[in-house]
């Protein structure tokens, strides 16, 4: 009778246990943000590694074993779509009446890396830009259609999301901070459309900028640029793919080679992971990337530069101007300051600078150590601005409001709208991959009307390009005033 009494008060323990323990963890997983529920790797796959030296002997063969299965390779269409207008329909039945459109088909090919068991991918956008349709194929041979999450030219980072019955293999992540020069990774990818390849090299370098962005011809991007360099074979077809350590752990994402004919000829380059984790974690908890800047424009100290302005040594980050009302202006920094360190961390070079703000969000607060002019060193605390000048996140709620197709819009002000003879439109204010960019709008682009009916707000413009099913006819306008017309999905 005792040990049934006993049972039963043992039982009432374990269960009332176990409700606070259930409240708790749903408290706590409420808590977490969209990223950091989905992405888990590292949950999933505790490291069977974690002893081995990354100079010591290496398994190549338990590192490729652990990764293969979560690098993809990734298809997609691609549609350029004109708009013919018929001036003779138009005269008699109005704007866009009787036009045809015509279409021009294009593929691409690249990598992915699964970082969910959900389904997140994270690739190049080079990879996946202006595409109509994206397939992903794993390793087992299974395809699927992916989803667009976001992309961010500024890193060449996009995030991809594919929907299926069974959870996918996520891939580890590792820590490029500890990546050294002269540690052995392996090059994960599909070159050539030759699925599933396993190359293997060293570390060459890290921070390398090799103005690969900025050569793109966007000039409303701001590039980020501190590549790994490395030895490991990368053809074209490995761009998104992983790089990673030899304990089977991601440290990059493979982006670029340095070729004079296309292939591989000894040098190829990769986003290292914790800038990547910041944009794809960004993009999956608000759909864009939450940057944060300092307000300068910076350049490596050369010799010559040394001399000019006579520095003590070749150490540090020069501040060549500080935009006025930007983070570096409200905390007091000047132009000719050196920046020595972001926190501990210290800083010798535009890149190694720009990776360090690039994983931070706007109103972080970040400490700098400064040399100014006398040759002093002090330290500065400021608190990042994003372009706007705010301090604050943009809500997903926010963002929605303002974006669509791969867009963000601004309202027009008075003076534009007298100087162009118009009273309604709306101003495309930054643009990415998506439709809109694929029917050739760009920054600075107006939207006057949608299926002839005006557009006086950005709420009603991005409320009827994201709820339309049906066919779309945009009458722009450029900024010196010249009106045509762009239509998609007729």
């Amino acid at each position: 009778m005792k040990s049934i009494t006993l049972l039963k008060v043992f039982g009432i323990g374990i269960i009332g246990g176990t409700i606070p323990l259930a409240v708790y963890f749903t408290v706590a997983t409420s808590n977490l943000s969209l990223s950091e529920q989905v992405i888990d790797g590292n949950r999933l796959n505790p490291s069977k590694y974690a002893g081995l030296s990354p100079t010591g002997p290496v398994d190549f063969v338990a590192a490729a074993e652990s990764t293969i299965n979560s690098v993809v390779h990734v298809t997609t269409k691609v549609v350029h779509t004109t708009f013919q207008r018929d001036p003779f329909q138009e005269f008699f039945y109005g704007p866009g009446a009787g036009g045809r459109e015509f279409k021009q088909y294009g593929a691409a090919a690249g990598s992915g890396v699964i970082i969910s068991s959900e389904g997140y991918i994270v690739t190049n956008n080079h990879v996946i830009a202006e595409a109509s349709e994206i397939e992903v194929t794993l390793n087992d041979h299974s395809k699927y259609t992916a989803k667009l999450v976001g992309s961010d030219p500024s890193t060449d980072i996009a995030v991809l999301k594919i929907e299926g019955s069974k959870p996918f293999q996520p891939i580890s992540l590792g820590n490029s901070d500890d990546v050294k020069i002269g540690e052995w990774v392996l090059a994960v990818g599909n070159p050539f459309n030759l699925t599933s390849t396993v190359t293997a090299g060293i570390v060459s370098a890290k921070a390398r900028n090799i103005n690969l962005l900025g050569n793109r011809g966007d000039k409303n991007i701001v590039p980020i640029e501190s590549f790994i360099q490395t030895d490991a074979a990368v053809n074209p077809g490995n761009s998104g793919g992983a790089l990673v350590n030899t304990k089977g752990e991601l440290i990059g994402i493979n982006t670029a080679i340095a070729s004079e004919t296309g292939s591989y000829t000894g040098y190829s380059f990769a986003i290292p992971i914790n800038l990547v984790q910041k944009v794809m974690r960004d993009i999956i908890d608000y759909g864009i990337v939450q940057r944060g800047f300092l307000g300068v424009q910076i350049s490596d100290i050369t010799q010559e530069l040394k001399e000019k302005d006579n520095l003590p040594n070749l150490k540090g980050v020069y501040i060549s101007k500080v935009t006025e009302n930007g983070s570096a202006d409200k905390a007091g920094l000047k132009d000719g300051d050196i920046i020595l360190k972001i926190g501990t961390k210290e800083v010798n070079s535009s890149a190694e600078l720009q990776e360090e703000i690039g994983k931070r969000m706007p109103g972080d607060k970040v400490m700098l150590t400064l040399r100014k002019k006398d040759g002093s060193e002090i330290t500065k605390e400021l608190i990042l601005r994003n372009q706007d000048g705010e301090t604050g996140i943009t809500s997903k709620e926010e963002i929605n409001k303002n974006a669509a197709l791969g867009a963000s819009f601004v309202e027009l002000s008075a003076q534009e709208k007298k100087s162009l003879n118009i009273n309604y439109g709306v101003k495309i204010k930054t643009i990415t991959t998506g439709k809109l960019k694929s029917i050739g709008l760009a920054v600075g682009s107006i939207i006057t009307k949608i299926n002839n009916e005006p557009i006086d707000t950005v709420e009603e413009l991005t409320t009827k390009l994201n709820g339309s099913n049906s066919g779309i006819l945009l009458e722009i306008m450029s900024e010196s005033g010249i009106k045509d017309y762009r239509g998609f999905g007729l």
